[in-house]
């Protein structure tokens, strides 16, 4: 059964950081984590943005966005909410 990840993203962020969220988003699905990451308004401060992925792939797709976020400096962009059955 697939499971949902969802990610808290700011909205307001610069050019920069806007590139490696994309980037991030590329990746998962380059991946093969997902073929497609949902984007929903939050609040008017964040984005919720979700995909689905093989129960036997979550862990793996969780590490490597933990890993994104702290290599590429995002902790203040994003935020990982955890997975949803």
């Amino acid at each position: 059964m697939d499971k949902t990840i969802k990610l808290r993203v700011k909205k307001e962020i610069d050019n920069r950081n806007e590139l490696k969220v994309l980037q991030l988003k590329g990746s998962l699905i380059t991946k093969g984590y997902t073929e497609i990451i949902h984007i929903a308004d939050e609040d008017e401060d964040f984005y919720l943005n979700s995909f689905s992925t093989a129960a036997d792939h979550r862990k793996e797709a969780e590490d490597f966005v933990l890993d994104y976020i702290s290599s590429h400096d995002l902790t203040d962009t994003i935020t990982l909410l955890g997975t949803v059955r």
